[in-house]
């Protein structure tokens, strides 16, 4: 018996080394000038705040962008080739779908919510999902989100005059708002609402799954459960898991009393949550759990990524107050002096906002990185062959930024550049990222 352990541990040590054999292979072939260390790599780079984090992805990007479109990471002995170049990303995105295995730590919150999910529960779930964010569906929330924009202008109003002040708060809590009406059917009211519960919940738990992503240090789920993060994370999971629960309970109880209007058409504006229900099949369809799971996702995804993206552009506006005035003069043209709600019909109008978002977008993605997995040879275009094991880090804010294919001023905020001429690459601009697993999302958050 003892010999038959030892053949498994010595098999076990000698395809492990193989597979690092390999990646270092490749590792050898791109250059970086950021110090890594043994056992941590560039692991110690990540060991500070939220913005120090982002500090560290910054460089990496520029540095990729420095060496031609490639550069290296490592965290721990967990590699990643760090890519900037549209022409490899487009071919990456599209054959390579699978998730990282960094991914776990968001799937002990989201499940296999579609956004995570491993690439068997991915595929057909995207197949339900899809159809609910059909222009028709995204179009009848736009009065949603114009009530709940009204009630954000009330906010600022309070601190017009006040000097300057952080916007942040009024913008989490207005996409929590609308968010949670589009998806769940539900007002949390929490831009009225000081420390809404939820969105509280939320926030702790997103900081300590991006912090677990990149310190390998709380890689094992032993060490990490007896740090008191973990508590901080079991207990706000246990909040927004509730909250979720009860509502779909609550939803599907209304659908049951309700068939008629399940079953015909409605004028009513229906929900994400209600749309998924009646996509999946109904009461055969998705479980208490998958729904929560797609939920939970949209909730994320939908909150955190379009108040990230709105601060950005109000900042964008504040600095550069002749692209405000752009701004202002066009609403003036769709608008005029009226104060009427927004409707579907108006968006189009406004190709100059448009760019400007876009712009902002660009140049401050609200997720700047992503990551996939490679599960076979795959030979990018650049002429670097990344092998089975190999992560890789979609760098979507240095490819945003790449000279190469937004020229010489790829640094500065020009909206214009979106009316101008269309993209070099088609995945030149991916803030919603690009292929088969890009985000459903898109039009919802802009």
């Amino acid at each position: 018996m003892l010999w038959l352990v030892l053949l498994v541990i010595t098999l076990g040590f000698a395809y492990r080394w193989y597979k690092i054999r390999r990646i270092l292979q490749v590792a050898s072939q791109i250059k970086c000038d950021i110090k890594a260390y043994p056992l941590l790599g560039h692991a110690y780079l990540f060991s500070g705040d939220g913005e120090s984090r982002m500090r560290t992805f910054e460089r990496l990007g520029r540095e990729a962008i420095k060496n031609g479109g490639l550069t290296n990471m490592w965290l721990g002995d967990n590699y990643f080739t760090v890519v900037v170049d549209p022409v490899d990303l487009e071919v990456i995105l599209k054959s390579s779908l699978e998730k990282d295995d960094v991914m776990r730590f968001a799937r002990n919150l989201l499940g296999n919510g579609t956004i995570f999910a491993p690439v068997t529960i991915w595929r057909p779930r995207r197949k339900v999902l899809a159809p609910t964010f059909s222009p028709k569906n995204l179009n009848n929330f736009v009065r949603i989100f114009s009530r709940q924009s009204s009630v954000l202008a009330e906010q600022l109003q309070t601190e017009a005059d006040s000097g300057p002040f952080s916007v942040w708060k009024y913008l989490t809590s207005y996409t929590m708002d609308s968010v949670c009406e589009t998806a769940l059917g539900v007002n949390v009211n929490a831009q009225k609402t000081e420390d809404e519960p939820f969105l509280k919940a939320f926030e702790k738990c997103s900081v300590l799954i991006a912090e677990r992503m990149v310190q390998p240090w709380l890689y094992a789920d032993a060490v990490y459960k007896l740090l008191p993060y973990n508590e901080t994370f079991e207990k706000s999971k246990r909040i927004i898991c509730d909250f979720i629960d009860k509502i779909i309970k609550s939803k599907r109880i209304t659908i049951k009393e309700n068939k008629d209007r399940v079953n015909k058409n409605s004028s009513d504006t229906k929900t994400f949550l209600e749309l998924l229900i009646e996509g999946s099949g109904g009461d055969r369809g998705y479980s208490d759990l998958e729904l929560q799971e797609e939920t939970l996702v949209l909730a994320l995804a939908g909150t955190d990524t379009s108040a990230v993206g709105a601060s950005f552009t109000v900042s964008m506006l504040a600095r550069y107050p002749a692209v405000q005035e752009q701004v202002y003069k066009e609403l003036v043209e769709v608008f005029g002096d009226s104060d009427r709600p927004v409707t579907a019909e108006d968006l189009p109008q406004l190709k100059y906002l448009d760019a400007v978002v876009r712009e902002s977008l660009r140049l401050y993605p609200p997720v700047p990185v992503v990551v996939r997995k490679i599960e076979k040879d795959l030979e990018l275009p650049s002429g670097i062959t990344l092998v089975k094991g190999c992560g890789v880090l979609v760098h979507i804010w240095g490819t945003q930024r790449n000279p190469r294919y937004w020229g010489d001023d790829a640094e500065q905020f020009r909206p214009e550049r979106f009316l101008d001429a269309p993209l070099q690459h088609p995945a030149a601009f991916m803030a919603f990222s690009h292929g088969p697993r890009n985000c459903l999302g898109d039009t919802n958050t802009q």
